[in-house]
């Protein structure tokens, strides 16, 4: 089976197997104080200290969560209660001073749900900064809606289903002039482009593991000590931001799959790009009326999203996993929901136009590449409604 999805998941490499195995094999909890305890807290701190390398932060900056979900609403929530307090402290409720959230509607659901809960249950206020047709923030409209009362500004660095990288540094320098923080779901980016959070002026970065082939079930959120952050988890405090039992083993195996993942990140780029633009390509010389979709050459070094008019891209997938290509139309949290994506619509691509996403990993070799491009043709005249 030539896998062709890595955005979904990425398979885990034999080393972080192997790490992990033998870390579930340590007995103890890693807050107790006695000998196995203190052995599985190090394997913990060492998973730790890998991921907070890989992203470039302080290690007691990272917090360790259950997935890159939990993180992105740990950020968002924590950011926005953070500014405008709790109900609680709000005394029941009370005008909200910072209501305003600034984000696209081309983000990964993640945001977006977490977002649209603070609207129902906060009384918060969402406004949309419009993309351009690659999906790149809209500088010129970010600097017309930030203001005092906004609360946050969140996006993807890397588009999860177009793979169009943001323009980060100006985003940044925009919000930071305003005194707005600004979250950015990197989930997409880990292991494809370097990443430096404490050097970036962001308020939160997000990541989860089996990304970039660690388990799944971890993810992690850094946080500058600038901005304030309510925790989303009490029980424990076993980590600044999140109570819970430390899962010693699944983020001593996260750390080494970062670490993997992210040594050689220019060469492992460089390699991805190639593969990328043979598939390319190939696609648009032999799929009429085909279209990349995302910018064309900011964009992840992993990532092919085309979109072909009038493409089933259901009946599409299916047939090039009978023929033993794996492959997505788009988020895999979004699988089995056969409706038009809303980052294309945000893009203001029609809804006639079928998408396919290809994710390329550095085990996909050229003759998988021409495989699928000999492939294609035949595969989207079937799928395709005439």
């Amino acid at each position: 089976m030539a896998y062709f999805d890595y955005a979904a998941t990425s398979p885990m490499p034999t080393a972080v197997i192997d790490a992990w195995t033998n870390a579930v094999h340590q007995r103890g909890n890693a807050s107790a104080t006695h000998r196995d305890g203190q052995k599985s807290r190090l394997l913990w701190e060492e998973g730790r200290d890998r991921l907070a390398a890989a992203i470039g932060a302080i290690p007691f900056d990272v917090t360790l969560t259950g997935s890159g979900t939990e993180a992105i609403n740990l950020a968002i929530k924590g950011l926005f209660w953070g500014r405008n307090g709790t109900p609680a402290t709000r005394g029941g409720g009370g005008d909200l001073p910072r209501p305003r959230i600034l984000t696209t509607e081309a983000e990964h659901h993640a945001a977006l749900d977490a977002i649209h809960w603070l609207v129902d249950a906060e009384g918060a206020v969402v406004e949309f900064v419009r993309v351009d047709e690659t999906g790149t923030v809209d500088l010129a409209d970010l600097a017309a809606k930030l203001g005092d009362d906004v609360a946050l500004f969140t996006t993807l660095w890397t588009n999860n289903e177009v793979g169009t990288i943001q323009p980060v540094a100006d985003i940044v320098a925009l919000a930071d002039a305003a005194g707005v923080p600004v979250h950015l779901d990197a989930v997409a980016t880990l292991g494809y482009t370097a990443i430096n959070f404490a050097n970036s002026g962001l308020a939160a970065l997000s990541i989860s593991a089996h990304k970039v082939g660690g388990p799944v079930g971890v993810g992690a959120l850094a946080v500058s000590r600038a901005w304030p952050i309510v925790p989303l988890i009490h029980g424990g405090s076993q980590q600044r931001l999140r109570s819970g039992s430390l899962d010693a083993a699944g983020v001593y195996a996260a750390g080494l799959a970062a670490e993997l993942a992210t040594a050689d990140i220019a060469a492992k780029a460089a390699r991805l790009s190639a593969l990328r633009d043979r598939l390319v390509t190939g696609i648009l010389a032999t799929i009429p009326g085909a279209e990349l979709r995302g910018h064309p050459t900011r964009r992840s070094p992993g990532n092919v999203h085309v979109t072909v008019p009038g493409l089933d891209s259901v009946s599409a997938l299916f047939l090039l996993d009978e023929a033993g290509h794996a492959v997505s139309a788009g988020s895999a949290c979004q699988a089995g929901v056969q409706a038009p994506s809303h980052v294309l619509r945000a893009m203001g691509v029609a809804d006639s136009e079928g998408p396919l996403r290809f994710t390329l990993g550095l085990a996909n070799s050229e003759g998988e590449i021409d495989a699928l491009l000999r492939l294609l043709p035949s595969v989207i005249a079937r799928a395709s409604h005439s």
